[in-house]
């Protein structure tokens, strides 16, 4: 018997054990639990959305029936996969501290949104926990400052795989003057270019940085490393050195789990292009579309602008999103500014209704050369 098989066979269970009672029952569903999720950290990377789907309804109604030890065991085997069901893995990731660690700590399907929302609204411990990433985002990690405690600022600041930009900068300087902690913590990240930063932040952190000692005037900057922290702290714009084939794995699977919650609309797409997530808004275009993954990074790396354009108007952007949109994708160079004019006149030039029966054309016309190259194939074997 298959491992989706066994699947099969699990959500029958389930169904039968969903509306019994007693002790017995309740400890059958915490195995029942436990078996799903380790059945589904086997296939994950053989599910397709449907399947995907099946899982999370079923696990986020068994989370709401077992007891902390069973969301422990399942939010630890959740934590690692790459592609997970988005929502149990939100719902998990909010829930007490022992079971949302893991998640916190290690999970990739969890969004900067995600992170934000549970830092604004969850635990000292909760933030303490996402503080520890091995990548803290400059919103996460801004989040984490305006609402965390000393704990997770302090863990914020230690670590070195935290992004600090200018506007969380200038709030770690006002709470350093009265944290002696904090302000050694900072003058300890020989990543942030002090001398730059004064030239940036506002008169009042300017006063605070001076009554800190500043920094340590002998020691000599690395102008490499300034350079690197530069592109972090001083505005820093994402994807500006074009695809990254690791931001876009973490980029598509959160997308995934965002879809997964059906919160995967014109307005998270509006947001991906507002913060710079350009993985995230061409991982959104994928997904929106219905195009195999491959086909829409081949249109970036070969900065096919006229695919782009003709997808995006199927799709029913605004010309607004649209120009935004373009503007944060992740492209092997930067449009020019000329590349940008003609971009834009295309697309007002383009009818919806015709992009949409140039692209369906298009699609039809890629299946069947997929059909017949898996035909091809298979004669062959």
């Amino acid at each position: 018997m298959s491992e989706l098989d066994q699947g099969e066979r699990a959500f029958s269970s389930f169904r039968v054990l969903s509306g019994a009672h007693g002790e017995d029952h309740h400890s059958e569903r915490d195995q029942l639990f436990r078996n799903m999720a380790q059945l589904f950290s086997y296939v994950s990377d053989r599910c397709d959305d449907e399947q995907v789907a099946q899982y999370d309804e079923v696990l986020c109604q068994l989370a709401a029936l077992v007891e902390v030890e069973a969301r422990v065991h399942v939010a630890k085997l959740l934590a690692p996969l790459d592609r997970a069901p988005g929502t149990v893995v939100v719902r998990l990731a909010n829930d007490d501290i022992e079971v949302a660690k893991p998640l916190l700590e290690f999970s990739n399907v969890l969004s900067d949104d995600d992170l934000i929302d549970i830092v604004s609204h969850q635990s000292e411990e909760h933030r303490v926990a996402i503080a520890g990433r091995s990548t803290v985002t400059d919103r996460v990690g801004e989040a984490i400052v305006e609402h965390g405690e000393r704990a997770s600022v302090v863990r914020l600041v230690r670590n070195v795989g935290a992004e600090l930009d200018k506007t969380t900068l200038e709030k770690l300087v006002e709470r350093a003057v009265r944290d002696v902690e904090i302000a050694a913590d900072l003058r300890n990240r020989h990543d942030i270019d002090w001398k730059s930063l004064r030239g940036e932040i506002d008169s009042v952190a300017n006063k605070v940085l001076e009554s800190l000692g500043e920094v340590d005037r002998s020691r000599t900057l690395d102008p490499v490393a300034a350079g690197k922290v530069n592109a972090v702290v001083y505005n820093r714009m994402r994807n500006r050195a074009g695809f990254s084939a690791n931001e876009w794995k973490v980029a598509y699977n959160q997308v995934k789990a965002l879809s997964d919650r059906k919160q995967l609309d014109d307005r998270a797409l509006a947001r991906f292009a507002r913060f710079g997530y350009g993985h995230h808004a061409a991982a959104a275009l994928t997904v929106m579309l219905s195009v195999a993954p491959e086909v829409f990074v081949k249109w970036l790396a070969s900065q096919d602008y006229v695919a782009i354009t003709v997808a995006l108007r199927a799709a029913g952007l605004s010309t607004d999103l649209f120009e935004a949109v373009v503007a944060t994708l992740p492209w092997r160079d930067l449009p020019s500014e000329a590349d940008k004019t003609m971009i834009a006149s295309r697309f007002a030039a383009l009818d919806t209704e015709e992009a949409l029966g140039i692209f369906e054309l298009w699609r039809a016309h890629a299946f069947r050369k997929r059909a017949v190259s898996e035909d091809r194939a298979q004669s062959v074997a």
